[in-house]
């Protein structure tokens, strides 16, 4: 078990001593062939086998167990203890990582002289080792090592046990790095969003605060330390990043959605780029315009449905305004046309009438349009019609002056439309490669 924050291996086990007292031997023949007895550990020599690298705690182990002594003096001490070793950790691939922690034991008193330590098998025995949830034991070998200190001259020997283990990262994907993952796929949904809906700031926030408790979470988990960035802790500042800037787009985006031609002129280089050649490449495509679709008729007085953005309808549409534009002149030639014939007495007051019954001039039956506009040029206008007229023709100017504001607007929000799908892809891109990144580390470190 191991206290990550306080870089602490706290491990229960049974340490075994095996040494040689030649003043604690007997002849078996003489007391009743009696060939092993249990005396308590502290009324007999014990060799002064401490732990050097003990983090927490007592040096030494407890003596309230007994001894196994043999007739020929051997002795046989297992004493159960707990230790604390210190174990500075590499979180570089937290939860993917690797430690070695190593317990150090040794004489504290005497030298190689006094006491030779000896290797007791090259490894630690785990036969009854008791699994861990969270780390598996990878390795566990021992080896003797003879050092000379600098403060003394003789030679103190030490057996250090390495323990090679593997965190079992399971706890930490169901419970940290999947729903890390969720939540930073979730800005990508900020471009797909649409506009109007006034929550894209919001989530993108939501996202940041969601990714803030996780990595407060992370420094709960593992040590404080400057040396390294861990593996999770690297993902979540590439995602604050992340969504960081999806929030600088965004405010961009919607600057962009909510321009009029009150406040804005959309550049060539806009419009050729961003309505024409981008869309292309993002297989995008506007609506045709409304205009398109209806039929042969006659006069129009509207505009662009507001979201398409087809321009095959602005031909028809100018079209439409200079035949208005000419019905109106013909009725403004036709007011004074007709107080100039009145003046001179050629025209009776109803010009239509006799038109049709061949009185006031040669006309055909089957009048067309430009015919009708011209005769009716000839006709005399109340005041009440004439108003009519400068109504209608206010209504249409004003008409047309709001349809072609609704047309640059939509040009404004189509505009921001294909820069939230260009960075919609690119950031789908970014975060896929970017998590694949680093999650791989471990992998092909591994190999490596």
């Amino acid at each position: 078990m191991k206290d990550e924050v306080n870089q602490i291996m706290e491990t229960n086990l049974w340490l075994r001593h095996i040494w040689n007292d030649y003043k604690l031997k007997w002849s078996p023949a003489e007391f009743d062939g009696i060939e092993f007895i249990r005396v308590p550990s502290n009324k007999i020599w014990r060799p002064d086998i401490v732990l050097y690298n003990n983090a927490v705690g007592d040096f030494l182990v407890e003596d309230k167990t007994k001894a196994l002594l043999k007739y020929d003096g051997t002795i046989t001490w297992v004493p159960p203890a707990i230790f604390k070793s210190s174990c500075p950790m590499d979180i570089t691939y937290f939860p993917f990582d690797y430690q070695n922690c190593s317990m150090k034991f040794g004489s504290w008193t005497y030298d190689k002289a006094k006491i030779d330590l000896v290797l007791i098998g090259s490894k630690v025995n785990l036969k009854d080792f008791w699994e861990s949830g969270e780390w598996e034991i990878i390795d566990a070998p021992g080896y003797k090592h003879d050092i000379k200190y600098n403060c003394c001259e003789e030679i103190y020997p030490d057996i250090t046990y390495s323990f090679y283990i593997r965190r079992l990262p399971l706890f930490y994907t169901i419970n940290l790095i999947i729903p890390c993952l969720l939540i930073s796929f979730l800005t990508v949904l900020v471009f797909y969003l649409p506009s109007d809906c006034g929550e894209k700031v919001t989530l993108c926030i939501s996202v940041l605060l969601s990714l803030t408790v996780f990595l407060l979470v992370i420094t709960e988990t593992i040590p404080s330390t400057s040396l390294v960035i861990p593996l999770i802790g690297e993902y979540l500042l590439f995602t604050m990043i992340f969504v960081t800037l999806s929030i600088v787009i965004t405010v961009f985006v919607l600057n962009v959605h909510y321009r009029t031609p009150m406040t804005h002129t959309m550049p060539s280089w806009v419009r050729t780029v961003f309505l024409r050649a981008l869309p292309r490449i993002m297989l995008m495509r506007r609506p045709l315009d409304l205009s398109e679709s209806s039929g042969k008729g006659g006069l129009e007085i509207g505009g662009s449905s507001g979201t398409g953005g087809g321009r095959g309808g602005e031909g028809k549409k100018r079209k439409n305004s200079a035949s208005q534009q000419g019905a109106m002149n013909s009725l403004e030639f036709g007011e004074g046309k007709a107080a100039l014939e009145g003046k001179k007495g050629g025209c009776p007051c109803h010009p239509m009438k006799e038109a049709v019954e061949g009185d006031c001039g040669k006309v055909n039956r089957q009048l067309s349009t430009q015919a009708i506009n011209t005769v009716v040029a000839f006709s005399v206008v109340s005041p009440e019609i004439k108003q009519a007229i400068e109504s209608v023709k206010y209504i249409a100017e004003n008409m047309r002056s709001r349809n072609k504001a609704k047309e640059v607007e939509d040009d404004w929000k189509y505009v921001a439309m294909v820069i939230d799908r260009i960075f919609l892809w690119v950031f789908v891109l970014v975060c896929v490669l970017g998590t694949l990144g680093l999650f791989l580390q471990p992998l092909i470190g591994f190999f490596s």
